[in-house]
């Protein structure tokens, strides 16, 4: 009996490590979807909004697919990054949504999405992030006191590290996590994900840096991200900032709540527009 429980042990033990090896070989996969969504469905033309589309290089030679959707008497301008899935296609309600407040919107898909070549890594993404800002200074002549870097779930861990590096005008974080390493010890609490985790996306400590106004948005009922994770990044921001509880899920809280979204946003930006 003895010797079957202490087989039965052997057998466990080696399948824990074998979890815990693929997890730790295989986890950007766990994180970044491009596969998922690749065609590009429809245009900002789809909402009646102008836009070109911009074929963007990153220092290290990929070309980034992305959109610049142009507002009437702009206030301002806003670099959008969206979720781990999908791409550009997929978010027209955020460029209609943006336009109405009549910001110009530059969204980018990272390396390996949409149209844009390479694969995904973390570093690309802030590699893809500065190349998107070195367009907007370059071509569209927009200076941070200008900029509004926004982004949702997995953008929001870029858009953070961008704005601590650039200082932009005002951070708008969506439905997004502390970190990486956070939301996946959570998910995955049975793994040691603190040890083995070779991603960060670390929007706390990226807070800790910004020093512009933040917009944070989370819903209570997200399934993806728990709501926990947008109130402690709020209580982690630095003043002056605002927090939005949305409605409905991870992917569907934005159209939930897209009332509130527009009004909220405008005003909060609008108050704090000489920051």
């Amino acid at each position: 009996m003895a010797r079957m429980l202490w087989n039965l042990l052997i057998s466990v033990a080696i399948a824990y490590a074998a979890v815990t090896a693929l997890v730790f070989l295989f986890q950007s996969r766990l994180v970044f979807y491009p596969e998922v969504g690749r065609e590009m469905v429809v245009s900002p033309q789809t909402y009646g909004l102008k836009f070109d589309p911009v074929d963007i290089r990153t220092a290290d030679g990929e070309t980034l697919s992305a959109w610049w959707v142009p507002a009437e008497e702009p206030r301002g301008t806003m670099l959008f990054f969206h979720g781990n899935a999908g791409n550009i296609s997929h978010r027209l309600d955020y460029l209609q949504l943006f336009n109405r407040m009549r910001f110009n919107t530059l969204i980018v898909d990272y390396r390996g999405y949409g149209k844009s070549t390479g694969s995904p890594s973390e570093e690309g993404t802030y590699r893809d992030a500065e190349a998107a800002w070195d367009y907007l200074r370059a071509v569209r002549s927009v200076q941070a006191q200008n900029l509004v870097i926004a982004g949702e779930s997995l953008g929001g861990g870029v858009a953070s590290w961008l704005a601590a590096r650039v200082g932009p005008r005002a951070v708008v974080l969506i439905s997004t996590f502390t970190s990486a390493t956070d939301l996946g010890a959570q998910i995955y609490w049975f793994l040691p994900v603190r040890l083995i985790s070779r991603l960060g996306y670390d929007n706390t400590e990226n807070l800790k840096r910004i020093k512009a106004p933040v917009f944070i948005a989370h819903s209570r009922d997200d399934d993806v991200i728990p709501y926990s994770h947008g109130k402690k990044l709020f209580e982690g921001a630095s003043e002056p900032k605002a927090f939005l509880e949305m409605r409905g899920g991870h992917n569907d809280g934005f159209i939930f709540s897209r009332p509130e979204w527009g009004a909220q946003l405008a005003a909060f930006l609008e108050k704090h527009a000489t920051q």
